[in-house]
């Protein structure tokens, strides 16, 4: 690719991948409201609120290709996330289409089913269960998506991530991590495929442990790499395990199923 765009770069996850980045496209362009430092030699700082329909349409100006990372990723006011996860989305969108589709990678989220128990094992048919209002606003993202390929043909994957992180901090994520290094491989993927069309794809590492069905997305060639089995005799020692009532032992969504809406007026 020429410019790849890159939103919501200055998070957790945005800065964990961003030195990974620069390998596909001879520039990056990296986007938040948050400050980014100092760009390194193939990377153009954008600041945006994904809020701002005009902002966004000129951020996506001249890109071949989005990862698109940005909005809330915690439970939080239905005001932030509806600005973010929501209209940001739709002004994405919007811009894509303006400017020539260029390919989506869509950071969903595994809180779009996080009231499936622990012991279910399912696939991408499965319905939505949402653990919260984030969790509503990534099933809204889908869906937009979904409607724009539908419709115009903007081709988008829609990854449902689990915990992206360097290692596993507690044994929920012994189902749900996935590694920098398998979450890089599966951006090649989703860039390089000849036809992508709009798949929903579960973003874990090859964990002996996992909940969710990946076969249907086989066709992009990627093939996670890591396991976080590895992990599970350190979190044994330190961690140990939740009670058996904690929503870290029932649900896949973890602590977010206890969450509360949270008050506009705090």
């Amino acid at each position: 690719m020429k410019r790849l765009l890159v939103t919501g770069a200055a998070g957790g996850l945005g800065r964990a991948m961003r030195a990974r980045m620069g390998r596909f496209a001879e520039t990056v362009r990296l986007s938040d409201i948050a400050d980014l430092d100092e760009a390194a030699a193939n990377e153009e700082l954008v600041t945006c609120d994904l809020g701002d329909a005009a902002a966004v349409m000129k951020l996506v100006e001249g890109c071949d290709g989005i990862v698109h990372l940005g909005g809330i990723s915690v439970e939080d006011k239905f005001s932030k996330i509806l600005n973010a996860n929501l209209l940001g989305l739709y002004n994405l969108y919007e811009a894509a289409r303006a400017h020539g589709m260029p390919r989506i990678l869509f950071a969903s989220s595994n809180h779009t089913v996080g009231f499936y128990r622990q012991d279910e094992h399912i696939d991408v048919t499965a319905p939505m269960r949402p653990d919260g209002l984030y969790g509503v606003s990534k099933c809204f993202g889908e869906a937009l998506a979904r409607m724009y390929f539908e419709k115009f043909g903007q081709e988008t994957a829609l990854v449902r991530i689990g915990s992206c992180m360097e290692r596993p901090s507690n044994h929920r994520m012994l189902s749900t991590w996935m590694s920098y290094g398998d979450f890089e491989a599966m951006i090649d993927c989703i860039f390089r495929a000849p036809m992508l069309g709009c798949p929903l794809i579960w973003g874990i590492s090859d964990n002996d442990s996992r909940w969710w069905d990946n076969s249907h997305a086989a066709y992009l060639g990627w093939k996670p790499r890591d396991n976080a089995e590895k992990f599970r005799a350190e979190l044994e020692a330190t961690v140990g395990r939740p009670p058996a009532s904690s929503p870290l032992s029932l649900y896949q969504g973890g602590m977010f199923t206890k969450d509360p809406i949270f008050s506009e007026k705090a």
